[in-house]
């Protein structure tokens, strides 16, 4: 696919790629994004737009992965504006980010602009189902020169409207590509009053795999996470109405090993970068089909298998567009161990010129982790968060804590 996409924009300047989930769209896009930049030019050249702060912060990980040594930012609501006005005094060669923080630096002149050929808008149908359209529109209209679009998408359902400009598309599509899918789905019945202990049962059952229980609403998420608390259930939480910084905090520690289970709304269905999974639980019932396919995505991906729970009241009643599901019992009754990982905050980053080299040095000599012991090491603009083993974070906080890395003082503590 992204062969086929990076062949096809040497030739067309207006592309639509539509492939399912974890395929590796974000590569398929920026390869041939990078090829039009002008090294020569240090103004910025390109404007990707995304549904959510996450996803604008995993494109971002992405590009500065591959090392082009162009500068880039991700710009997104929910981060200090004068963070970006600070990011901004030096032109990104490449932006990414949500719609609504990118038409309010449009509308204050923050953004230049004239050298803005190419544009991206990943996940586009799930940008204008959150209500997008609006900025959406305002911002491809300020972009005169622009030259190069490319559209994205895990599904068929959206036109492509109007204001886009997209003429003359060419479209890839690898949503059917007649491989069969290893998604197999099951329906779990419980008493309505008894749900929970069967999730209980149910998370125990697929111990230690990483798993997503998916909820409709923020308040089921904090009943859910109570009773998960009370079994001593390592878990984080995942939706909308939590902080930014608390958001990046779940995801950091379920990507390294700290939580095993991440109890979420829809909003981890799609955009969010963490690693193939073995199963998802529906605690509650999609509404919509869409829903149902995004949270599925989550597991089974590209040529993996996986396991998609639905686990029903015995009262309700499925919704018609779910297909008819295998039945199957909950074993449960597992003892689950303790998370191997515990994640430490480190107060130093890329701004401080501090690298993984670094850090890893410093837990190897002076904290005595083998190498077998140190987990992952994300490193962010002004801090770094590293997994290490449970048993061992109080020693290692009492050693490292205010000790120096390239002659910055850092502190350390567990999140």
């Amino acid at each position: 696919m992204q062969k086929e996409v990076l062949e096809a924009s040497k030739d067309c300047d207006n592309i639509t790629l539509l492939s399912p989930t974890g395929s590796g769209k974000t590569l398929a896009f920026i390869l041939p994004l990078l090829e039009r930049i002008d090294p020569k030019i240090r103004n910025t050249q390109a404007l990707i737009l995304v549904p959510s702060r996450e996803l604008a912060l995993q494109i971002e990980q992405v590009i500065r992965q591959i090392g082009t040594g162009y500068k880039i930012n991700a710009l997104y609501g929910g981060r200090s504006v004068n963070k970006d006005k600070e990011d901004l005094l030096t032109p990104p060669v490449i932006v990414v980010g949500t719609p609504g923080r990118i038409a309010d630096h449009f509308r204050n002149n923050r953004l230049s602009i004239s050298d803005l050929e190419q544009l991206v808008l990943d996940e586009f149908d799930k940008s204008l189902e959150i209500g997008f359209e609006n900025d959406l529109t305002f911002i491809i209209d300020q972009l005169d020169h622009l030259r190069y679009r490319t559209l994205t998408s895990a599904t068929t359902d959206q036109q492509i409207p109007m204001f886009v400009g997209h003429e003359n598309e060419l479209e890839i599509n690898y949503l059917d590509n007649n491989s069969k899918s290893k998604l197999k789905t099951v329906m779990i019945e419980a008493p309505q009053t008894g749900k929970l202990q069967v999730l209980k049962e149910l998370i125990e059952q697929n111990s230690p795999n990483n798993g997503i229980v998916f909820c409709n609403f923020r308040d089921s998420i904090q009943v859910v996470s109570s009773f998960l608390e009370k079994n001593k259930i390592l878990h984080s939480c995942f939706y909308g109405g939590m902080e930014q910084k608390d958001r990046e905090r779940a995801l950091i520690k379920f990507r390294n090993g700290s939580t095993s289970i991440l109890l979420a709304t829809d909003l981890a269905a799609r955009g969010i970068d963490i690693p193939e999974l073995k199963y998802i639980i529906h605690f509650e019932l999609p509404i919509k089909l869409e829903e149902f396919t995004h949270r599925n995505g989550r597991t089974a991906r590209v040529d993996k298998s996986g396991i998609a729970f639905v686990l029903k009241a015995k009262t309700k009643a499925l919704p018609d567009f779910m297909p008819q599901l295998d039945r199957a019992k909950v074993k449960g009754g597992k003892v689950l161990k303790p998370t191997f990982y515990s994640t430490l905050f480190i107060s130093g980053g890329r701004k401080d010129k501090i690298s993984k080299g670094d850090i890893a040095g410093m837990f190897f000599k002076q904290g005595n982790l083998s190498k077998d012991e140190l987990g992952t090491i994300e490193l962010k603009s002004d801090c770094a968060f590293v997994a290490v083993p449970r048993t061992k974070v109080k020693n290692l906080i009492a050693q490292l804590n205010n000790t120096k890395i390239k002659k910055r003082k850092i502190r350390l503590y567990e999140i």
